[in-house]
């Protein structure tokens, strides 16, 4: 009964905080929210429109008074007044329905390199929306976390996790990261060469939602014309030269080009990454293999690319877009039950 009363009160949450989509785990509810990171708000007023899903349908089809602004770029807060507003949201409309609003402690997940600043910057943010306490925690542990990994013991363990504004890389054992890094490739890189490459080949001009669409659509990491079957699809934007509305047809092949490059970079931080590793922890990684996590891992075919550039067994875990997310949430279930256990996996800044 007591558990039942505090719990009405201290209604605890996770936060997924992410360049792309930010995640809200509640406490033994699992996750209860799963938004974009995206807001839309008059551009000489300090007035919000429309925040997550309803922001976004607005990308790219604004008037001039209007602008829809991402506040997180890079995995790190690059607006801080708008991510503030943003938070203050999605905390208020899990608790829309609520009488008395709960007194709650807050668990973000920020990259493994975030510095001072920007976790100072996140802190503030949840706690001027409204948080009884503030924790930290690197999104590779959270995730190895989500995804089921035995991390206690000493016993090397590499995930990688690809989100819309980072790579990030992490080598664990004992609770804790032996290396990790954290690099500016993901998601929103992606969308970005694949508008320069319609661009340079079809003389098309098109936006981030539309990059991301064909993204989601057709995308590849690797493509065998003697194995994989050809897809393609109508894609709308406006002719450089001419600058009227023009379609032109685009396949998964083309995808491979265009996303050549991002992925060749990954793919160098990932061997950068096994180059810095313990022989020990690297024995393990050998045995063990690595474990993909994040939107980005949904590109198809990239565990394929990695697995045959890398030498290595690479698995994408299940459902990875909420791996972060969800082992946030059990970190902060642990802080009621194995306190100190928990308290070994937090960021120590």
């Amino acid at each position: 009964m007591f558990r039942k009363i505090r719990n009405f009160f201290y209604d605890d949450i996770a936060i997924d905080l992410g360049t792309a989509n930010t995640l809200i785990y509640q406490k033994f509810n699992g996750i209860i929210l799963n938004e974009p990171s995206v807001v839309a708000m008059m551009r000489d007023q300090d007035q919000i429109l429309a925040v997550g899903n309803e922001a976004k349908k607005m990308l790219g089809r604004t008037p001039l008074n209007i602008q829809t602004i991402r506040p997180l770029r890079d995995g790190v807060i690059a607006n801080f007044h708008v991510a503030e507003k943003m938070l203050q949201y999605f905390v208020q409309k899990i608790y829309a329905e609520r009488i008395i609003k709960p007194y709650a402690s807050i668990l973000v997940c920020v990259p493994c390199n975030a510095s001072e600043v920007d976790c100072r910057a996140i802190r503030e943010s949840a706690f001027r929306a409204g948080a009884r306490k503030v924790f930290l925690i690197e999104e590779p542990v959270a995730a190895a976390i989500g995804v089921g990994m035995n991390i206690e013991k000493a016993y090397g363990s590499m995930v990688v996790d690809i989100g819309g504004g980072t790579l990030e890389i992490a080598i664990i054992s004992l609770n804790g990261i032996v290396y990790s890094s954290s690099t500016k490739i993901g998601g929103d890189r992606c969308d970005e060469s694949i508008i320069t490459y319609l661009k340079k080949k079809f003389n098309i001009l098109i936006g981030e939602a539309t990059a991301e669409f064909i993204k989601i659509e057709i995308g590849c990491a690797c493509y065998d014309q003697e194995v994989d079957q050809l897809k393609s699809i109508n894609v709308r934007g406006r002719s450089i030269a001419t600058g009227v509305p023009i379609s032109v047809t685009v396949t998964n092949k083309d995808m491979q080009v265009a996303l050549h490059e991002p992925l060749q970079q990954m793919i160098k931080a990932i061997e950068i990454a096994l180059d810095s590793s313990p022989p020990e922890l690297a024995a393990d990684i050998v045995e063990n293999g690595i474990v993909l996590t994040g939107g980005g891992s949904l590109l198809t075919d990239l565990d394929k690319l990695l697995n045959t550039t890398i030498k290595l067994p690479v698995t994408i875990a299940p459902d990875p877009l909420t791996c972060v997310a969800r082992g946030g949430g059990r970190v902060l279930e642990m802080l009621s039950t194995s306190y100190a256990v928990a308290k070994d996996l937090l960021h120590s800044s």
